[in-house]
């Protein structure tokens, strides 16, 4: 009887650990239990798997009834951003948009619109810098950072200048196992400094140093309304994870930080003038792609005040 052929012998070989993972991803758009339903006063289209929709049919120059606030919420909690064309609304009345998920909120550390609550990103040639071309959940330096931020183009580029955003639920949901065990449960500290350090100059960042000190958050939050964990780290705001030699944090972080790269996870907005995208911060990052050279790009955006983390 003639004996199996051995095995094939390969030589070693291994990718470096704290990447991002190959393979398939598992993409969830909603929690387990969750009740997919129609949506009956207006048409949403999606833009991919697990985040990003299209809304038509919706004027909101008009005011909304309670029931379209309450589709709206949905839509929001089940694709995380919604999109809305062609609007061209009054900084006032995309004020009063906002209003229907809560109080406003102001950031003295950007450039102002025509009130306290409108931040204004207006880039051209030799303009100042601000977050464009890097991750991040808007103001996690805050106890309570935005529960979500209403974004309006009034100029677009010719070319480039759209914006992505990440699924940190899908984010979370697809780490292996044992980096879900060493993160549940930890808590980081997040700072204003590291973020806005990159466009503004010491003396007009020492004057705000006091009034926004370090704050922690968990590195994996709950969805007050949908019971998700996310991943709740960013790489312009996130310090260091609480408890950990700092070598040893940093390492976690960046892999970590890696997770809202993977494009399964993400949905990429082209713009037109008058368009509106409104995103939950709570369970997103976006990323301004600053791709369009000396050409202006003018944007107005409105947070809406959100909990404490938990």
């Amino acid at each position: 009887m003639s004996e199996a052929p051995a095995a094939p012998r390969l030589r070693p070989a291994r990718i470096p650990g704290d990447g991002l993972y190959e393979g398939r991803r598992v993409l969830r758009r909603t929690p387990d239990g969750w009740e997919d339903r129609s949506y009956d006063l207006f048409e949403l289209a999606p833009q991919a798997a697990t985040i990003g929709a299209e809304i038509r049919g919706l004027d909101l120059a008009r005011p909304l009834s309670p029931r379209v606030r309450e589709e709206l919420n949905r839509a929001l909690l089940e694709w995380k951003v919604l999109f809305f064309r062609g609007q061209h609304l009054s900084s006032e009345r995309q004020r009063e948009f906002a209003r229907f998920w809560g109080e406003l909120e102001t950031n003295p550390l950007l450039e102002r619109g025509d009130s306290d609550e409108v931040v204004r990103f207006d880039k051209s040639a030799g303009s100042v810098p601000s977050f464009e071309n890097v991750w991040h959940t808007d103001v996690t330096f805050r106890e309570r950072p935005a529960m979500g931020a209403v974004l309006q183009l009034r100029e677009v580029p010719p070319f480039g200048g759209d914006t992505m955003w990440a699924d940190m639920a899908a984010a979370y949901d697809n780490l292996p196992d044992e980096v879900k065990a060493r993160i549940d449960g930890a808590v980081a500290e997040h700072d204003f400094l590291p973020g806005f350090r990159r466009f503004y100059g010491p003396g007009r960042l020492a004057r705000w140093q006091d009034a926004f000190p370090p704050v922690t958050h968990p590195v994996v939050r709950r969805h007050p309304e949908t019971g998700r964990r996310m991943l709740f780290v960013n790489t312009s705001f996130t310090t260091r994870i609480l408890g950990l030699e700092q070598a040893e944090s940093d390492r976690l972080l960046r892999l970590l930080f890696q997770q809202a790269h993977v494009p399964e996870f993400q949905v990429r907005f082209r713009w037109q003038a008058g368009d509106i995208a409104f995103w939950d911060n709570r369970a997103t990052q976006h990323y301004a792609v600053a791709d369009y050279g000396d050409a202006r790009r003018v944007a107005e955006r409105v947070a809406i005040a959100g909990d404490r983390p938990c």
